[in-house]
């Protein structure tokens, strides 16, 4: 197996299913998860709800400015909703995108009770067009469905129970439309970041390319469309839970120059109350169980994450930090305090 890659590894979901090719596709998933973080996932049986999903939301993007601005994210303290293009930033620097923000249905308002991070998981806010709730709870059911199955396959091919990820996972996982414009060459769509919302991120994306994820050479590799596929890749979140045997990949998304790119990524969520004390105990107990070499957990030990620090008291809080800094504007009007003293935090 090397340690690093030259090309995003491809796993085929028919096959993890297939008792008589299983194994096989398991130790390919293994090696996808510890050697790039990322992967193609196949045959997954979900190629006509990609298909269509792709066909409905540009329409969602061409709806007048009115009626974007009427379901704005700065309407909402979970920051769910439209987010005009250009208003939010990766790495300090403005991203050329616009997008719709989407969570599991049925989420409850917050209440005085609770916690501050628990408004991070409220009620949708859908764009007044004919359709759109039910084609985004449509595709946050499928979808969610086929991210808990492929979390028990991860468990197996690391020689842990199905179910070790289990408790790990958030009320509401969250979904995204995104537009990338035409721009000039070399512009950012996103920058270089880590998923850092939850456990995996699965992404469907059009036939535009952009996507490039960055190696253990320091290579940026570019993530070339496959028609009906998911890129799926680790976030920090369960890197932080394995301890770091399993490393989330730093990517980015290079603006489209002759077409406009669509991409719709699914966050699976995290636990909003764990702890870092319950992270760091769970992924001691885990990081033992799961079969890889001495110096591969050696290397693992110092996670470089907001999950692991002391400066936030459970996943909900250093969640929140993170929406904040990304939407500056929604960050200052629900979280003014917040905002502030997180600022703050990237001047010293």
């Amino acid at each position: 197996m090397s340690e690093t890659f030259s090309s995003v590894p491809q796993v085929d979901y028919s096959r993890l299913n297939n008792p008589s090719t299983r194994d096989d596709e398991l130790k390919k998933l293994r090696d996808a998860i510890f050697v790039a973080g990322f992967l193609y996932l196949t045959n997954t049986g979900l190629e006509g709800l990609i298909r269509h999903t792709h066909e409905e939301i540009p329409r969602l993007f061409d709806l007048s400015d009115e009626v974007k601005e009427k379901c704005n994210m700065i309407h909402s303290p979970s920051f769910l909703g439209y987010t005009r293009l250009g208003a939010e930033t990766t790495a300090a620097k403005t991203d050329i995108r616009e997008q719709y923000d989407f969570g599991t249905p049925g989420m409850k308002d917050w209440t005085n009770q609770d916690p501050f991070w628990q408004r991070l998981e409220g009620p949708n806010q859908y764009p007044k067009y004919p359709g759109a709730q039910a084609l985004v709870e449509e595709y946050i059911a499928k979808i969610d469905e086929l991210a808990q199955s492929f979390v028990h396959l991860v468990a197996e091919c690391l020689a842990l129970p199905a179910d070790t990820f289990d408790d790990f996972k958030g009320q509401m996982s969250r979904l995204k439309f995104v537009k990338y414009p035409r721009s000039a060459p070399n512009s950012q769509g996103v920058g270089p970041h880590k998923d850092s919302a939850g456990l995996f991120t699965f992404l469907s994306q059009d036939n535009t390319g952009g996507l490039q994820v960055l190696n253990k050479n320091g290579e940026w590799v570019d993530v070339p469309p496959i028609e009906g596929s998911l890129v799926i890749n680790i976030q920090q979140g369960f890197e932080a839970i394995t301890g770091g045997v399993c490393a989330a990949t730093t990517h980015r998304v290079i603006a489209p120059t002759s077409q406009t790119r669509y991409s719709i990524p699914y966050f699976l969520g995290v636990r909003l109350d764990l702890t870092l004390k319950e992270l760091k105990e769970s992924a001691t107990h885990i990081v033992h169980q799961i079969p890889v070499s001495d110096d591969r957990r050696k290397r693992a030990v110092d996670v470089p994450s907001e999950f692991l620090s002391p400066l936030y008291s459970c996943f909900g809080e250093a969640h929140l930090r993170n929406r904040i800094l990304s939407h500056p504007d929604v960050g200052r009007r629900w979280y003014p305090e917040l905002h502030a003293k997180y600022s703050q935090h990237i001047l010293e």
